[in-house]
């Protein structure tokens, strides 16, 4: 029986909440919480996914925005997925559109559907196939992420029970559910809640805690089986970066960034503008040689690299500081295998930008692309595999090694055909000047798409990542060939 959907959807059917202050009295309301929140998902006790979602006002309803990546492993059950939900539903908060990914053990599909009347027309992709469904039905239907406000905004009364038809995108169904209001009570964590339980799930029950607003603070599953709770974006940081940093290559992921136009032959670019919306103004504008980054507007910036950054080669802000030729914390560039192996590697190069390019190219040969982060750069070695953070981490060991300063970036880069993946490479210092590498890629020096936003390697380094994750966009200004 394939059980990971379902706990999938329950971990992550949550809705916007608050860490804030007590709950409000519980009583009706009249529009859900306009905001966004992040999640954390639990399997017996073990932090296993996340999930964002933000709520957005309408001319005519609601806009709900969510996405969020779950592993579970249950016993000799293992699965992945990642998906991302848009929901547009009316002022009583029933359906009118929606457009769901997601990829299960990297199987995308795409499904996109519109409420007319009085059916749901849909489209479906998946293995590239399309198909379309029509499903009928009467009166008003909910999406899952509805559910926990529909009381709240009936008003509720400890005992009583609704019952309402719920849309189910996994099973292209159209579901009876029964949502009874259990009274007032606590989380887990001793906050003040309104009690609920739905029928969701078959054989199992699903309750839910929400607030006066109608925020949700936790939901569990086969009594705490899957549990999900709400938590600071700072507290998810480090464990959603690293998921965000997982992957060399996908379909659809929640860290997906799209791009409109796409990016014709990136191989051949010379350089690249690009507008980024959404961003925070938290996060550093880092400039360099190779990138200059402007603030065009509110939340707007322009990312310019390579032959379209301005630039000042061999500036003072250039220059290595003496940090970025020592070992570090899981770059053991003193090592004696390390240093045995950027010797051998080394050895008939008479330059570092040589000696560079041979480690770049080595290390994308020696270390076989895994989900998992492979450890710090003596483990990697070992193992022989890692996602692009081990590769970034091994490389800059060897480099370091081999008398190079070097240092571990972070950021974005585009796959073609799909978008922007969240990714790590490095910078080594040659001649006079930075120069971008990446050992996951094989690229001496890295494309022009490769757009750095972050330095350092360890998890308060990459946190920062968490605010703007499923919140920018970006647009191509500019591809210089």
């Amino acid at each position: 029986m394939n059980i990971f959907p379902k706990l999938f959807t329950a971990a992550i059917l949550v809705l916007c909440s608050t860490l804030a202050a007590l709950a409000a009295p519980f009583g009706k309301i009249d529009t859900p919480p306009l905001s966004e929140r992040w999640f954390g998902i639990y399997v017996n006790s073990e932090r296993v996914g996340f999930y964002r979602q933000r709520i957005d006002k309408t001319d005519d309803g609601y806009r709900i925005d969510g996405n969020g990546s779950v592993r579970i492993k249950v016993m000799s059950f293992s699965k992945e997925a990642s998906m991302r939900e848009t929901y547009l539903v009316s002022k009583n908060l029933s359906l009118r559109s929606f457009d769901v990914e997601q990829t299960i053990n990297n199987s995308a599909s795409h499904l996109s559907g519109k409420v007319s009347g009085s059916a749901i027309l849909i489209k479906g992709e998946a293995n590239g196939r399309t198909t379309s469904k029509t499903i009928r039905f009467k009166g008003d239907v909910y999406p899952g992420p509805t559910l926990n406000l529909y009381p709240l905004m009936h008003g509720v009364t400890a005992g009583k029970s609704y019952k309402i038809n719920a849309f189910d995108p996994e099973e292209l169904k159209i579901k009876e559910i029964q949502i009874t209001v259990l009274g007032e009570d606590k989380t887990t964590e001793g906050l003040p809640a309104l009690k609920l339980r739905n029928t969701l799930y078959p054989f199992a029950n699903n309750d839910i805690w929400v607030d006066g607003e109608g925020n949700t603070l936790e939901e569990s599953v086969r009594e705490g089986l899957v549990t999900t709770r709400v938590e600071q974006p700072k507290a998810l940081g480090a464990f959603i970066s690293d998921w965000a940093l997982a992957k060399k290559d996908l379909i659809y992921d929640f860290s997906l960034v799209r791009v409109q136009p796409p990016i014709k032959d990136p191989e051949k670019l010379a350089g690249l503008a690009v507008e980024i919306s959404g961003w925070k103004d938290a996060l550093p504008l880092l400039q360099g040689r190779e990138q200059q980054i402007e603030k065009i507007g509110n939340e707007r910036i322009l990312f310019k690299t390579c032959s379209l950054a301005r630039t000042s080669p061999g500036s003072a802000a250039e220059k290595p500081a003496v940090a970025e030729l020592k070992p570090a914390d899981k770059i053991e560039s003193d090592a004696v295998e390390i240093l045995s192996q950027a010797k051998t590697l080394a050895a008939g190069a008479n330059d570092q930008e040589k000696v560079a390019k041979v480690l770049v190219s080595w290390t994308a040969e020696w270390l076989k692309d895994s989900i998992d982060d492979g450890g710090s750069a003596l483990e990697s070695f070992k193992s022989k595999s890692g996602n692009c953070q081990t590769h970034a981490r091994l490389y800059t060991a060897l480099a370091r090694a081999a008398g190079i300063p070097t240092r571990f970036v972070s950021g974005l880069v585009y796959l073609k055909g799909k978008g922007f993946l969240y990714h790590s490479w490095a910078e080594s210092f040659i001649g006079d000047h930075w120069v971008s590498v990446d050992p996951t890629y094989n690229q001496f020096p890295a494309d022009p798409t490769h757009l750095k936003l972050l330095e350092g390697h360890l998890p308060e380094d990459l946190a920062p990542i968490v605010a703007i994750i499923g919140r920018i966009s970006i647009t191509v200004v500019e591809a210089a060939y």
